[in-house]
């Protein structure tokens, strides 16, 4: 008898729309099938009117620019990803070296490459600065001084520009929080795909940092995300795909893409308590007011 499993290789089926949009407020276009038009078209279909496409590195940050320009529903955010300086600074073949460093390798290569990101960064359809931060998941001890060194300079360039910082944060909550403190944050900072607990979320919420939350607030070993999502203050929540990853449940492992924010959005006013269109107003405003649009 043939299969009756799911496709992993097929797109989850179009969700309930949601009465009041909202803003896919951390995605990228630019890894997902199909084109830019036709994921914009299905994300309005069922109310996510807004994207904020973000680059991680020189091609794509560009890339992101340009996208943002030719399309009034897309914002771009540019940067440099953690784990995008080691490579920078190692001379890393795969990393930024081959996209048009001309010497890779050295601090020099990773000044020219943020360099590039400070200028991209000028440009009016850049609401932000990110991801950037810091990543010990992926990068071992060699790479954090190159971490730790692009994301105080990403910090720099987000303060320079008045732009919203978006800080990527794996496995390493206390080295974020005391960089961020070391050289004061800029006035607006979401932390992306928010991976702490309650405790953390107390931590920001007095710091007044935005925190989105993505797909995996809905996967069953995530009861600590959905401890942050219920204590943390509702001006200060966001709510993303990070697509094509952290697809949420019951989609897990199929392709993500922003059409799907709804799932994550009733998941969290489920874990909240509140009604899906108020938590879906909240969700609109304070992604506009972190991005500055």
């Amino acid at each position: 008898m043939p299969s009756k499993e799911p496709d992993k290789n097929a797109a989850p089926p179009l969700p309930e729309p949601l009465r009041v949009p909202v803003a896919d407020s951390h995605t990228h276009l630019d890894m997902q099938s199909g084109t830019v038009e036709e994921g914009l078209a299905k994300a309005a279909s069922v109310g996510v009117t807004t994207v904020v496409q973000v680059g991680c590195d020189i091609h794509g940050s560009r890339w992101a620019a340009e996208t943002a320009a030719a399309f009034e529903s897309v914002h771009a955010t540019v940067a440099l990803h953690p784990n995008e300086a080691p490579r920078i600074v190692h001379g890393d073949p795969d990393g930024w070296s081959r996209q048009g460093a001309r010497e890779p390798g050295g601090a020099g290569a990773l000044d020219e490459a943020l360099a590039e990101i400070d200028r991209l960064a000028a440009l009016p359809q850049v609401k932000g600065v990110g991801e950037t931060g810091l990543d010990y998941f992926r990068t071992g001890p060699e790479g954090k001084e190159a971490q730790e060194a692009s994301f105080r300079a990403h910090i720099e360039i987000a303060k320079r520009h008045g732009k919203a910082l978006v800080i990527h944060d794996r496995d390493a909550h206390a080295d974020v929080l005391r960089v961020l403190k070391e050289e004061g944050a800029p006035e607006r900072t979401v932390f992306h795909c928010y991976s702490g607990d309650a405790e953390m979320a107390d931590i920001c919420a007095r710091a007044g940092y935005f925190m989105s939350f993505a797909g995996n607030v809905t996967f069953k070993n995530a009861q600590n995300l959905r401890d942050a999502v219920a204590v943390a203050p509702l001006e200060l929540l966001l709510v993303e795909t990070d697509a094509p990853f952290l697809t949420p449940a019951p989609y897990r492992g199929r392709p993500n893409a922003p059409y799907l924010v709804p799932v994550t959005v009733r998941a969290m006013a489920a874990v909240r308590g509140i009604d899906e269109d108020a938590l879906a107003t909240a969700l609109a405003s304070n992604t506009a007011r972190a991005f500055g649009y």
